[in-house]
């Protein structure tokens, strides 16, 4: 079977005046076109160059082998510069995986505003704390936040996050304020559930002397929606494990007061998950990457007025 390689060689020496000048036009010595051009010519069993005097000449069916071989060269450049130009329009359908609670806040709006810079971009955007890695090829990006189980896809940092634990100043009031992890076992505690993460182990590292220690909370509440986990803990039901960006405007405003500050939770930074290469990458959401990692580099956040 003929190949794009074989069509491309051939039109080159035919468009020659001798192999000579073909090896040079091909960057090879003599001996190897002679040599692929009997390989080529056993492959189609029939004589497609005539050595002359005066350099080379084509068969009949050289000349028609010619003919076919520019045509399909030329479709093929046409079909590679038609993708090209795909590759560097922003268009067709972004879609993206993310969180719910920090999808619905951050992801959302980004997507409106994106897909208004391009009218001709279409976007899917579907929210969800449980996704199914079996489907990630299905997204473009994945916007996911917390302990990672999937090694396959690219990772993007877009900002780092850390876990707090909090409780509301009436909550403290009434029930007093943890001094060590273990306290926790007299207080209580609210968990959310995502990301198959087990929500009820929490566990803790000194700042100063990197003690580790977990405990196993007995949540009194529970619920799949952070802002409801986050609402029953501002009207002083219980304490709350919750990633800065969720709670650091209530902790700026006093609503919520951060509990056990000379210890660290683990992180649960936010990144992007991609399952191509940047070689690869549509224009839509190689950009789409980059107005994330421009917006989140600032920890939108922190700013007392988000």
């Amino acid at each position: 079977m003929l190949t794009s390689e074989d069509l491309r060689f051939f039109y080159t020496i035919s468009t020659q005046p001798s192999l000579t000048a073909a090896a040079r036009k091909l960057n090879v010595t003599p001996p190897s076109v002679t040599l692929r051009l009997q390989a080529l010519e056993s492959k189609v069993n029939v004589k497609l160059v005539q050595r002359q005097a005066r350099g080379i000449g084509l068969t009949e069916e050289g000349y028609l082998l010619q003919r076919k071989a520019q045509f399909i060269i030329e479709e093929m450049n046409q079909i590679e510069a038609l993708m090209a130009s795909k590759k560097s329009l922003i268009n067709g359908t972004l879609k993206v995986l993310a969180p719910l609670g920090f999808g619905n806040d951050y992801i959302a709006p980004l997507v409106a505003e994106f897909q208004q810079l391009h009218p001709n971009l279409c976007v899917e955007l579907e929210l969800s704390d449980k996704p199914s890695w079996a489907e990630s090829h299905q997204w473009d990006l994945i916007i996911y936040i917390g302990k990672l189980r999937d090694s396959t896809l690219t990772l993007s940092v877009l900002a780092p996050n850390q876990r707090f634990l909090c409780a509301s100043p009436d909550y403290l009031k009434r029930h007093g304020t943890p001094t060590s992890p273990r306290d926790l076992k007299k207080h209580v505690c609210i968990s959310l559930r995502e990301n198959s993460e087990d929500v009820t182990l929490w566990r803790f590292t000194h700042n100063t002397s990197e003690e580790q220690a977990s405990v196993r909370i007995t949540p009194t509440f529970t619920s799949n929606e952070g802002s409801i986990v986050k609402s029953w803990a501002m009207a002083g039901h219980g304490i709350i494990m919750r990633s800065e960006w969720d709670v650091q405007p209530e902790l700026d405003s006093g609503a919520l007061v951060r509990l056990l500050p000379e210890y660290r939770l683990p992180s649960a930074d936010i990144v992007a998950l991609l399952g191509t290469d940047v070689r690869s990458r549509s224009a839509r959401t190689a950009h789409f990457l980059q107005l994330l990692k421009d917006r989140f580099a600032a920890q939108p956040w922190l700013k007392s007025d988000v």
